[in-house]
Order: structure tokens, then C-alpha cells, then sequence
């Protein structure tokens, strides 16, 4: 068995030994992308497993080590990784849990302790905890996060957020029920083959395999009616996760609707993009600045390989960033950037802009970025679209299902009038054309 070891603040590692030995678990948020991303790790040779636990026991269970006033999210996560060590199914002798850690402002930069915090509490104090960062705050000798591991995840996030697009554009009117998930595990499993190899990274391997899933999306059998069109937005972990959200995604199919959700790589590039303003803002190294902005021109040239190869086949691509940003000129300002920040109220700028004008803006209680840039910038978006129908839903242990679901169905309705409004407009539209037709023929003759 590895031995453990700590550094001079008394943390404990994640050592080389421990890598060869260890199970690491991870916390499940996005389904698609983040068992594309599991590939990732298991390629370089780290043993994984994916936490698919839910239910209100995940809540009760953080509930007994996280503070019910502390991020909601942090109490689902840690909830998630304190169930799975207490069930016995792993050796807690050999596992290792890893989360992520920004580094900024918003309290997801302190999940980390809180994490330690409640593994001493609960004598889990000889589980290692790994930081999966991009900004040297934790250093393992047993893990990594190379630029290879890095360039490969991006890869993974884009195929996520693609087959993430495209089962949600296909599956509320598909004929054979079930083709659209279908397809989707396919291409996990063709995707994963192809990661073993070490294939399926380098910009013609993506943009072909890119090309390959959105035309087998375009020949499963549809049946076009008129549906309710719904994004969904808000705080990055209850915007995805199942669990954190009540399963949103199902109930909004269960009304009929057809649901959009901008994906990953839009808050990827937010980020990145942060660091640039922030060298831009307030000064910073040059060589930093040059490096970052390699990262930032990659990551847009993969969102634009997935917008191109989307639209191509007929799909309603995912909003350019660039675009994205432009939107909030004069709505907000660049500098608010906790959290999710602008790129909330730009998302939902963008998604009424592309015919998705029904919101639901998902926030954790108490998180302050998201109230402020998604609840409280409903009335401006407003002023700016009129069409903009946005509910805002607080998910947290004591909120009822019940009331956030029956808030959910008031904005439904009112969708349901615009949309009917709308078919009645058409139909008089093509109504007087018909007639305009009719007189012209009878003026020739």
C-alpha cells in the first residue's frame, strides 16, 4: 500500500504510488461530456469512476458536513463524494476523490476545503484530495494536468457539447423513441475507441469526426411539429447537472418542449478570456499574455469547427462567442466576471436572439454572480428583446420540487400564447398573400 505523505501545510498528497494503486472518483455534472472527459483520464493511465448517484439522500448527506447557508452546488458535489464513501463499494484505503478549482473569486475556488473539512469529520482524513487546475494552486507528484491531458479534454468538450446539441435537437421529434440517446452512447463508445488509439485530436481528426456525427443526426427520422423552444441557463453546475437541478432537462420534454443548453466550451473560452482582460486591465506578463492567447485562438477555432460542421447538416449551431459577447455591449459591463458573470446575461441575449425565447435561469441559493446577472438582469434583457420569457428558479435543500416545477409551468403558458399568437399570425400572413395571388391573376385576365 502507498505511503502517505504531506506537504508543509499539512495536506495530504497524491503521490506517484498512489496513481498505480488508487481508484479516483469524480463528480458527475455534465453526463455527455464528462464521460468523454473520464476517457481522457483513463488514457493516461488514471483509474476513474463517475459518480452517477442521485436522489434527496445526496442532499441530506452533505447536509450533515456542509453548512445549508454554504454554495448549493458545493453541498451536492461533496454530498455526492461522502455517499460513495460511506456505501462500501470502494476501499477507502485506495481512492482518491478530485474536483475542480478556478482559483477566482466565487466560492467553487474553496469546494476544495470544505471537501478536506468534511473528510475529517466524517475519518475519512486518508483520502486524497486532487485539484483539477489550470492555475498551479495544487501540485501532486501522482497527477498532472499536462498539455497533452489539456488538449485532449477540449477535444472531449467539444464532442460533448456537439452530441449534447444535437440529441437535444433531435430527440423531442423523433419517430423511433430513444435513436437520438442511442446514437449518442454509439459515439461515446466510437469516440472512446478511437482515444485508446490515441486518434481523434488532431483538427482533421475532429473536424472529420465532427462532420461524421452531424450527418448521422441528420438521417434519424423526424417528425417536425410545433414545439415550445426553452433554454436554460444559470450557474454552471445546476445548468447541467441532473442532480442540481431536479432533472430539468426530462421535466421540460415531459411539457413538450424542445430544450437548448449552450454548452461548455462557451464558459471555457469566458474563462480563458477573463485572463486576457485581466493582463489587458490591470497589466501583466507578456509572455503570459501570448501563451493564454494560444489557448484562447485554439479553443475558437474548435468552436468554429463545431458551428460549421452543426449548421451544415441543418442543426441550429451554438452561438459564436465572439457574437456572444458583442451582445452585452452597453448591457453590462466586461469587468463582471465572478462566476458565470456576463456570459449569463449574454446567453440568454443569444438564446432569444436564435428563436429560444423561453429562459429558465437556474441559480443555487445565496449565489451572488447569479442573481445579480441572471435574476437581476431580466428587466434589461427585456428592454433589449421584448420576446425574452425568463423565469428565474432557486435550487437549494428546503426549495420544493413542486413550486419550482409550477413556477416553470406559468412561463410555459405564456410561451404557449406567444406561440400560438404567432402560428394565428402567420396563418392570416398566408391568408392575404393567398388573396394578393388570387387578385393579381383575376386583374391579368
Amino acid at each position: 500500500m502507498a505511503k502517505l505523505e504531506y506537504d508543509k501545510t499539512g495536506r495530504l498528497l497524491f503521490t506517484k504510488e498512489m496513481k498505480k494503486e488508487y481508484t479516483i472518483l469524480l463528480p458527475m455534472m455534465a453526463p455527455i461530456q464528462f464521460r468523454l472527459i473520464q476517457k481522457v483520464f483513463e488514457e493516461f493511465n488514471y483509474k476513474t469512476v463517475l459518480l452517477d448517484t442521485e436522489g434527496p439522500e445526496i442532499a441530506q448527506v452533505g447536509l450533515k458536513y456542509v453548512h445549508n447557508d454554504t454554495c448549493y452546488p458545493a453541498l451536492l458535489v461533496i454530498g455526492q463524494f461522502m455517499h460513495a464513501l460511506q456505501s462500501g463499494k470502494y476501499d477507502v484505503n485506495k481512492t482518491a476523490l478530485m474536483i475542480t478549482q478556478t482559483g477566482g473569486g466565487c466560492r467553487a475556488s474553496n469546494y476544495i476545503h470544505l471537501l478536506r473539512k468534511a473528510l475529517r469529520k466524517a475519518g475519512f482524513e486518508n483520502v486524497p484530495v486532487i485539484s483539477l487546475n489550470m492555475s498551479g494552486l495544487e501540485k501532486n507528484s501522482g497527477f498532472s494536468f499536462t498539455l497533452p491531458m489539456i488538449r485532449r479534454t477540449i477535444g472531449a468538450l467539444v464532442y460533448g457539447d456537439t452530441l449534447m446539441l444535437l440529441s437535444n435537437q433531435t430527440k423531442p421529434y423523433e419517430v423511433h423513441k430513444g435513436e437520438s440517446m442511442a446514437l449518442v452512447d454509439s459515439w461515446i463508445e466510437n469516440l472512446s475507441n478511437q482515444f485508446r488509439s490515441g486518434k481523434g485530436y488532431t483538427i482533421s481528426e475532429q473536424k472529420k469526426n465532427l462532420d461524421a456525427i452531424s450527418s448521422s443526426f441528420s438521417q434519424i427520422e423526424m417528425k417536425k411539429v410545433s414545439k415550445i423552444k426553452v433554454g436554460i441557463v444559470g450557474e454552471i453546475y445546476v445548468k447541467y447537472a441532473r442532480l442540481g437541478n431536479n432533472n430539468l432537462e426530462q421535466f421540460l420534454a415531459d411539457q413538450g418542449c424542445e430544450v437548448f443548453v449552450p454548452g461548455i466550451m462557451g464558459f471555457a473560452l469566458f474563462k480563458v478570456d477573463n485572463r486576457l482582460e485581466d493582463i489587458k486591465l490591470y497589466g501583466g506578463s507578456k509572455v503570459k499574455f501570448k501563451i493564454v492567447k494560444l489557448l484562447f485562438d485554439y479553443l475558437e477555432k474548435m468552436e468554429t469547427m463545431m458551428i460549421e460542421s452543426t449548421a451544415k447538416y441543418g442543426f441550429t449551431p451554438p452561438g459564436k462567442y465572439s457574437h456572444t459577447k458583442e451582445l452585452v455591449k452597453g448591457v453590462i459591463g466586461y469587468g463582471n466576471k465572478m462566476g458565470e458573470g456576463w456570459l449569463l446575461t449574454a446567453e440568454m441575449l443569444e438564446l432569444t436572439e436564435t428563436d429560444y425565447p423561453n429562459i429558465v435561469c437556474t441559480q443555487p441559493f445565496g449565489c451572488l454572480p447569479n442573481h445579480i446577472c441572471g435574476k437581476g438582469m431580466i428587466r434589461k434583457i427585456k428592454n433589449v428583446d421584448p420576446r425574452a420569457n425568463i423565469v428565474a428558479i432557486d435550487y437549494d435543500p428546503g426549495a420544493p420540487r413542486v413550486n419550482q416545477e409550477n413556477r416553470i409551468k406559468l412561463m410555459l403558458a405564456v410561451a404557449k400564447e406567444n406561440l400560438n399568437a404567432q402560428s394565428d399570425q402567420k396563418n392570416v400572413e398566408k391568408t392575404n398573400s393567398k388573396m394578393q395571388i388570387k387578385a393579381k391573376v383575376k386583374t391579368t385576365a
